[in-house]
């Protein structure tokens, strides 16, 4: 077992989305279209449904869900379902998918034919799973950046750190001496410099840049 499969449970991370995405399918003549967004705060969250809203003011339902890291927020809305059957279907999607930061509105025009209960939870459930599955996941990690300065010499012998350490190579600039710029999990960080050190006989130079979220995906 790698260093990295050992502490990986330990990190400290979440799962989000890289960029708005849709998707839409008919159900008995109704047409449902599920939106989703990143967001980081409330506000962020309700602009989106607001828009999402304007952009379909004809349309008979807009129901949502987000979840926020930003005090542990959570909402969700029927918007004039029956109770349970939209709002929380889609809550469920967006949790059991393990996505935060995240607002999903699925939208319905109604084609004349009642669903009942059962159709409409696994109508909203769809609108909500379609949208993720068409979303680029992002896991982000805080993380460490790096920068190493090694002798063409010692270069070869650092993937293996790499890779050992789930280090992800951001830049690399062949000059005089081999500059990197890495990210390592922030609990690894430490370890990961000791290694260069040591693996290096001393002859690298390791300097912290700055902690940040960095999509480990």
């Amino acid at each position: 077992m790698t260093i990295v499969k050992s502490l990986q449970e330990k990190a400290l991370e979440y799962k989000t989305i890289a960029e708005r995405c849709e998707a839409r399918f008919i159900e008995k003549k109704s047409e449902f279209i599920g939106y989703l967004a990143p967001v980081s705060t409330e506000d962020e969250a309700v602009a989106f449904i607001n828009e999402i809203r304007t952009m379909h003011r004809k349309a008979t339902h807009n129901c949502y869900a987000y979840i926020l890291r930003e005090n542990s927020a959570a909402r969700h809305s029927d918007d004039g379902e029956p109770s349970g059957t939209a709002g929380v279907p889609i809550y469920e999607v967006l949790r059991k998918e393990g996505l935060t930061d995240v607002v999903c509105v699925v939208t319905r025009y109604f084609g004349g034919v009642l669903l009942g209960a059962g159709g409409l939870v696994r109508a909203y459930t769809r609108g909500a799973k379609d949208a993720v599955d068409t979303a680029r996941i992002k896991v982000m990690v805080l993380a460490e950046q790096l920068e190493l300065s090694v002798d063409y010499s010692l270069y070869g012998r650092l993937p293996q750190i790499f890779s050992e350490f789930d280090v992800r190579v951001e830049n690399e600039d062949f000059a005089d001496m081999v500059k990197i710029t890495v990210f390592v999990r922030e609990e690894l960080s430490d370890k990961l410099k000791e290694k260069l050190i040591d693996s290096c006989n001393g002859k690298i130079v390791v300097e912290s840049v700055q902690k940040i979220w960095f999509d480990f995906a």
